[in-house]
């Protein structure tokens, strides 16, 4: 395969999965679930929490920066946290308790009743992402976790799961950073919509 067919080809791939995103339902309802649960945190003044593993880490960072920064418009900040970032808190966890346990001390020590974790695991199936989960119930705080095809075993643990249909890893990733979009342009515009004229 030349460089031009292999740059076709991996454009063609990302569409389709894209594509198969927008002609499910279900999928669609989740995405609209999730922005729903999200805006109704941040309006009773509470914040998300993120975490992911390797591309995911990088992309809950992404995630983060949209709600404290801004996504479409200017506005107020949205407290975010993503927990892959303070390396003093990273290293101390994982050289007393262990990598499994990174996210779930975090969710612990930081999150509250009302709170909404958002964990991004490509297989759904990330220990230290599972170990977090099982937290958030214990804290009641509510979850979303955008994973693979499969799911893995995230999704019985997670009030609202967002499995994009593909095995490959890149394939996910890139759509994980799209769901994440709209997420973040309904929780700006449900909140602030009324301000982007204003502002």
């Amino acid at each position: 395969m030349t460089i031009d067919e292999t740059i076709i080809t991996q454009i063609r791939k990302s569409i389709s999965v894209k594509e198969a995103i927008l002609a499910n339902p279900l999928i669609l309802k989740n995405i609209g679930d999730a922005a729903t649960m999200v805006t109704t945190a941040y309006k009773n003044g509470a914040k998300t929490l993120l975490a992911g593993n390797g591309g995911s880490a990088a992309d809950a960072q992404h995630i983060a920066g949209e709600f404290v920064s801004r996504f479409y418009f200017d506005r107020p900040g949205l407290p975010s946290i993503a927990l892959s970032t303070d390396t003093s808190i990273l290293t101390a966890i994982g050289n007393d308790y262990g990598f499994d346990h990174l996210f779930e001390r975090q969710v612990q020590a930081q999150g509250n009743e009302g709170d909404v974790f958002i964990g991004l695991t490509t297989s759904g199936n990330s220990e230290n992402i599972i170990k977090a989960l099982h937290t958030c119930k214990t804290k009641k705080i509510q979850s979303i976790v955008l994973t693979g095809e499969t799911g893995g075993k995230a999704t019985s643990l997670c009030d609202v799961c967002i499995r994009v249909p593909s095995k490959e890893t890149p394939r996910v990733q890139e759509s994980h950073i799209l769901i994440a979009h709209i997420i973040c342009c309904i929780v700006e515009e449900e909140i602030f919509g009324t301000q982007k004229k204003r502002l």
